[in-house]
């Protein structure tokens, strides 16, 4: 899919049918953004995978919003801006991304640009992962840890959760030293704590428990002795 100027800002029709659904919600954006932005991720990957080219125009995505966004803000306030017209915002875009991104990704970009939803990018990108990580059997896990996981700990782990959920887990993880020891892992709902933090703290609750339980023990003998 070529697209020069002659081809004025749409784009071809097989991606503006692809994406035809998310343009019906126009309105609704404030009562149901991430509804919305799922609508346009599942488009994407309808568009990307019917090519071949999922993994590639995903990753194009996120090096735009955690590689380009974060240094050069600017760009990422041009193109959610409201103040700013589609019409001016569509050649810029094609000239920033033409010859440098699939022609899915720039189609993409046009059809958001074409219904004021590039303000969207984030949320979409989030659905995106997420229903692409559904689509071929994996599994988002947050993983926490006092320190940086070895390469041995971190395999056992993927082993054991590989198992344990019967698809591929996708580590994200974070250090933090409060935790002291162990792991937490979260799962969504599912949280496995087994930090050492977590452990001296039930230590703590049981001894402030057995210690109440003997203090009201004490006193119930000793109300009995002397017959209350």
């Amino acid at each position: 899919m070529n697209h020069s100027g002659e081809q004025g800002h749409h784009p071809p029709l097989e991606t503006q049918s692809a994406l035809a659904e998310a343009a019906r919600h126009h309105t609704v954006l404030d009562v149901s953004g991430q509804r919305i932005a799922r609508v346009y991720a599942a488009a994407l990957l309808n568009a990307a995978e019917k090519q071949g080219k999922a993994e590639e125009v995903l990753d194009e995505f996120d090096s735009l919003v955690n590689d380009h966004f974060p240094p050069e803000p600017q760009l990422e306030a041009f193109l959610s801006s409201g103040a700013i017209g589609r019409r001016q915002k569509e050649p810029l875009i094609r000239s920033a991304f033409q010859g440098r991104a699939s022609d899915v990704f720039l189609n993409f970009l046009l059809v958001l640009n074409d219904h004021d939803r590039l303000g969207m990018l984030r949320a979409i990108l989030a659905e995106a992962r997420e229903l692409r990580n559904q689509r071929v059997g994996r599994l988002r896990i947050q993983v926490q840890s006092a320190v940086p996981l070895p390469d041995d700990q971190r395999e056992r782990l993927v082993q054991q959760l590989r198992e344990k959920f019967q698809k591929e887990p996708i580590l994200e993880t974070r250090v933090d030293p409060e935790l002291l020891g162990g792991l937490v892992v979260q799962v969504g709902d599912w949280v496995y704590d087994g930090s050492v933090r977590t452990q001296l703290e039930n230590i703590r609750k049981e001894i402030s428990e057995r210690s109440s339980h003997e203090i009201q023990s004490r006193r119930n003998r000793f109300s009995s002795a002397n017959g209350d």
